[in-house]
């Protein structure tokens, strides 16, 4: 990979990380939705990872090189920042309450459904984005009503992160940093799980169907056939 294609790649995480978050942050305040969308505009150039969670799962199963996990997780972080920067200037700051993800269960609670809801997302990531026999044209609705789901679900209690950098950018700004490993382990961990629990399945149906063959295999090689 060129220096010139890694440095767009790079770009793209964070215009498509900063765009997400800033789409995000913005519907806690007034109340409006969007997601997909980045999937299908910078998607194409930085494989829309657009979270440092996904990134190191896709890095755990070699579709992305460790030593390109750290620049990734920086400009995901650095887009997570500037859209909790610019929602700051455009709303009142009191309503910036809302952006910061803070348990409002216990923390093992908290940490289990953001291991979850990650691990479902990175599921329905591996089964839509990853996989050949997939329609790709679903991608985005998928994923989006996927992320809209586990934060009517974990919402009230962790949050509904399923994001480092979407924790971290409200974090670096008031400079309160706490319960943060929550929302830094929990989903890197989901994620990973998620992506090799669709990858052990996926592997187990393609065994079947080899073995589907075996017999006439056996037959064939006695001369049987």
């Amino acid at each position: 990979m060129s220096n010139l294609v890694f440095s767009m790649q790079l770009v793209a995480e964070l215009l498509g990380t900063y765009l997400s978050m800033f789409a995000g942050f913005a519907a806690m305040v007034v109340n409006k939705k969007i997601m997909m969308v980045m999937i299908y505009t910078v998607g194409p150039v930085s494989g829309a990872h657009f979270n440092p969670a996904v990134t190191v799962a896709f890095a755990s199963c070699k579709r992305v090189a460790w030593r390109h996990v750290p620049a990734y997780m920086l400009a995901q972080v650095v887009g997570a920042t500037l859209a909790t920067v610019t929602v700051r200037l455009m709303f009142k700051e009191e309503q910036l309450q809302f952006l910061r993800t803070i348990p409002a269960g216990s923390d093992l609670q908290s940490l289990g459904l953001e291991f979850l809801i990650t691990s479902y997302l990175m599921f329905a990531v591996a089964g839509t984005a990853m996989d050949k026999r997939a329609v790709g044209e679903l991608n985005g609705h998928v994923i989006g009503a996927v992320i809209t789901i586990n934060s009517i679900l974990a919402g009230p209690i962790s949050g509904g992160s399923i994001h480092p950098a979407r924790s971290l950018g409200p974090a670096i700004l008031s400079n309160c940093y706490k319960k943060q490993w929550i929302y830094i382990l929990g989903p890197t961990a989901g994620a990973t799980t998620g992506i090799w629990f669709y990858n052990a399945m996926k592997s187990v149906k393609s065994y079947n169907e080899v073995t589907k063959f075996l017999p006439f295999l056996r037959r064939l090689a006695q001369n049987k056939v």
